[in-house]
């Protein structure tokens, strides 16, 4: 019996497959000459994750997670990030007795630890971690330091050639010079695009000030300072960012949005681009949008088996309007997304109408609205219903005309999702009757309502147990101490003690009583109470639970209780 039929067993045994599965995985793997992850991986059996930590355990070797190690820098001068990224092995750490820990991303693969050779005659050690947090963390690397040789650059020389041309408005002739990429302000926006990939940025700022312009990015819901350079750069870097996003250059007096289109590492991303005029410039905000990767679940949301009860019976409707609310940057779209990619079947038609179409996703019809063209949520909602639709999803109800357009289409045999900005679910339907929407309409068409926030998650590496103390008891509403977890700070974490964000729910299912109380035209606290009689829990509950499991903390909990 050789070496792959029996990881197909350990497989088996860790209950990735089912044994019945492994004669036909073993026969694919043979005749592709496929190695066993690859094949499990590309087939959705399991993740990169999965199938190295289950690899580990087979072969005795450790696992884990790269942010998880404290990489002494000065090894990697011995190499170069090519010959690294290309074998998959990060030197680590090196004892006082000479032994070398590497990090390696294929199990007793003697190609890459022979390599390791090259770099180490001494003793060695490995640990498996994923190959793909490997590519992560040299980039990350890679784009720290060619944002600090631009930096550099950009103190030494000012840029002074670059900038005159800005000033005179010929910038137009710099996309045409040969020497365009060498030049350190092309370098830094490009390094500053490029290194908030690896970070997990979700939007990058560039803001100037009277002497310096400082960049930020957006890291789980907070801004984390990332770079600064001169003021007298930052002409050559607002034509760089114009000259990428197809914003015009002349205009300084008025907003205006671009969008900037990149391959990294392999992966396509669209940055939209928006400026705004501010006393000491234009101030850049870049939101990051990969626009390929969407592959969310409602487990990986942070939806509870309770919860999936719910949406299962709002999914099952035919026609009726499902409608998220929340702040912005609260991850509606991406809940709406998630419930799209569930139900998009060949025998219905989806058609979509977003601003701007953050995800593609097959099968999808998916429409951008274009206000300069007049093709606005109503206008495209109109048109939509002569497209014969089955689902129709709508970014956002903005206005009376689409809330009625809305409204009379998903009581006229169409599946609608939509997003409104409120703080509650019951708040969602007095938000409609605001819009001019008659009550029995409302009652008639909304089959569900689910708020939403996110919270950020504990650093599982550095998060820290101990007991409530009296004042978090007095938050947690409980009489006996329980034990809870309190952030730290890692490098896993970036010193911050959370490391992402999960989202907590509130779900209102309309029943009978509901729709009653709302064609009754009863306040939005009468119908909260009637929803929580049929189940609903709120947003405060549903955060309190998870701090109780050490997913999140007690200050996470706050910002719900502070909503």
């Amino acid at each position: 019996m050789d070496l792959n039929y029996e990881i197909l067993q350990f497989y088996a045994y860790k209950k990735i497959i089912k044994r019945k599965q492994i004669k036909e995985i073993y026969a694919d793997c043979t005749r592709l000459n496929m190695a066993i992850e690859n094949y499990m991986i590309a087939k959705g059996y399991c993740t990169q994750i999965t199938a190295l930590a289950a690899l580990g355990e087979f072969f005795c070797m450790p696992y884990c997670e790269m942010g998880m190690l404290e990489v002494d820098k000065s090894l990697l001068e011995n190499t170069t990030y090519t010959f690294l990224r290309k074998h998959k092995i990060v030197p680590v750490s090196k004892d006082k007795n000479g032994l070398m820990l590497f990090a390696v991303a294929r199990p007793l693969d003697m190609s890459s630890m022979s390599m390791v050779n090259q770099i180490y005659r001494g003793p060695v050690d490995f640990i498996l971690v994923p190959s793909v947090q490997i590519d992560i963390f040299i980039d990350s690397i890679v784009a720290v330091e060619s944002t600090a040789n631009a930096l550099q650059d950009l103190q030494e020389k000012k840029d002074k050639e670059l900038i005159n041309s800005s000033q005179k408005n010929e910038l137009n002739q710099i996309e045409k010079n040969d020497d365009v990429i060498n030049n350190p302000s092309v370098r830094l926006v490009d390094s500053i695009i490029r290194e908030a990939i690896p970070f997990r940025a979700s939007d990058i700022h560039i803001e100037p000030f009277e002497k310096a312009v400082k960049v930020r990015y957006r890291i789980d819901g907070d801004l984390q300072m990332r770079a600064e350079f001169p003021i007298e750069s930052y002409p050559a870097i607002c034509a760089r960012l114009k000259i990428l996003s197809g914003i015009s250059i002349a205009e300084r007096r008025v907003p205006q949005d671009g969008r900037i289109s990149m391959t990294i590492n392999g992966t396509d991303y669209d940055f939209r681009v928006s400026t705004l005029p501010t006393v000491y410039g234009e101030k850049f905000v870049i939101r990051i949008l990969d626009k390929t990767a969407f592959s969310f679940t409602r487990s990986d949301l942070g939806f509870t088996e309770d919860e999936n009860v719910v949406i299962d019976k709002i999914l099952a409707h035919s026609y009726g309007i499902v409608l998220l609310t929340g702040p912005t940057g609260c991850g509606k779209s991406t809940t709406l997304y998630s419930f799209l990619k569930e139900i998009n079947r060949p025998e219905v038609n989806v058609v979509t109408v977003e601003d701007p179409v953050e995800y593609t996703m097959p099968g999808i019809n998916q429409v951008q609205v274009n206000t300069k063209a007049n093709l606005t949520f109503a206008s495209a909602l109109r048109s939509i219903l002569r497209q014969d639709p089955d689902i129709i999803m709508l970014g956002e109800v903005r206005d009376e005309e689409t809330a009625e357009i809305a409204i009379r289409a998903a009581i006229t045999g169409h599946l609608v999702f939509s997003t409104l900005h409120t703080n509650d679910a019951p708040g969602a339907i007095t938000r409609l009757e605001d819009m001019n929407v008659t009550d029995y309409l409302v009652a008639d068409a909304v089959v569900g309502v689910i708020a939403q926030r996110l919270v950020k998650r504990l650093c599982p590496a550095c998060k820290k147990r101990g007991r409530a103390n009296e004042r978090e008891m007095k938050i947690l509403g409980i009489d006996e101490p329980v034990s809870i977890f309190r952030p730290q700070g890692c490098q896993y974490c970036n010193n911050t003690g959370y490391k992402g964000r999960i989202a907590v729910h509130e779900i209102m299912y309309m029943n009978d009583k509901i729709k009653s109380a709302v064609t009754a035209g009863v306040p939005a606290d009468k119908i909260r109470e009637l929803a929580e009689e049929n189940g609903m829990v709120n947003l405060w509950d549903s955060c309190k639970k998870l701090v109780i499991k050490g997913v999140t903390d007690i200050t996470e909990l706050m910002t719900i209780y502070n909503d």
